[in-house]
């Protein structure tokens, strides 16, 4: 049963709930990179859902305190005519990760089996031989010691729709709302229907999809990022203490006057009477 302390009037979490646990686990986040990278690993997390659902949300509360040359973000845009006749992987193998790096798909191939399947961007040939060959490309990467995580974030008709309004009536968001947002919008129950084809096919015990109820946004993070460091075993790896000595004296050695450089208005500063 729900805490209901932790919980506002409208059964959303509270935001100093939020803040608080958010920065335990950000801490958390910090030593999982540091063991990642001490130890070579190979980590790939997918971030896959409904528009509006919240996967840019989380991946930037994971990786807004992380060492970007560590934990990158990988958000491929429309393909090129010549990446249209690659093979299909292709250019998402080159997103991969080395040797002590983490590379978080802000969506990633399963773009086929959702946007490109209903919008009818792809053929029904393609289609096929993606889900039937996912599951092959995915245990090929996991046996070349990769660790793949897949997480679908799951949001309701009804809190999409609120999203979507929250959208185009806010101009910090308003960028985010595309022609294909409008036309998605009203293909609801196809989305279902190919998110449930793309689930019997590729949530495999090899590679499961773990499933993210993302209608409370505060509570969709936590959660996500609670559960990544549960399932990549890490240690907390030992710090030397770093000693900051006195500062050296400047000796000899004049610097320019200060007028002579190019200064960003304050804006802010307080106006003398």
């Amino acid at each position: 049963m729900e805490d209901k302390k932790i919980l506002n009037k409208h059964g959303k979490l509270k935001n100093e709930v939020f803040v608080k646990e958010l920065e335990k686990l950000q801490i958390e986040l910090i030593e999982l990179q540091e063991w990642v990278k001490a130890n070579g690993l190979k980590v790939v997390v997918i971030f896959e859902g409904r528009d509006t659902a919240g996967k840019s949300g989380v991946i930037k509360r994971i990786t807004e305190k992380l060492n970007p040359r560590v934990v990158r973000i990988g958000a491929l845009g429309v393909p090129t005519e010549k990446e249209k006749t690659q093979w299909y992987f292709q250019r998402y193998v080159s997103q991969l990760p080395a040797a002590g790096e983490v590379v978080l798909f802000d969506r990633s191939w399963y773009n086929r089996a959702g946007v490109e399947r209903v919008m009818g961007f792809c053929s029904d040939d393609d289609y096929w031989e993606f889900l039937r060959s996912c599951p092959y490309f995915e245990r090929m990467l996991i046996r070349s010691g990769i660790i793949l995580i897949k997480y679908w974030f799951s949001v309701s008709e009804e809190e999409q729709e609120k999203r979507f309004q929250s959208r185009l009536n806010d101009p910090r968001k308003r960028w985010k709302f595309s022609a294909m947002d409008l036309k998605s919008r009203d293909k609801w129950v196809e989305y279902s229907k190919a998110k449930d084809d793309m689930f019997s096919y590729t949530d495999t015990k090899i590679s499961p999809w773990y499933v993210v109820e993302a209608d409370d946004k505060k509570r969709a993070h936590l959660n996500t990022i609670h559960h990544l460091l549960s399932i990549i075993p890490y240690e907390k790896l030992p710090v030397d203490p770093i000693t900051l000595g006195p500062r050296k004296p400047e000796k000899g050695y004049v610097r320019p006057p200060m007028q002579e450089q190019t200064f960003v208005p304050d804006m802010f500063s307080e106006k003398k009477e």
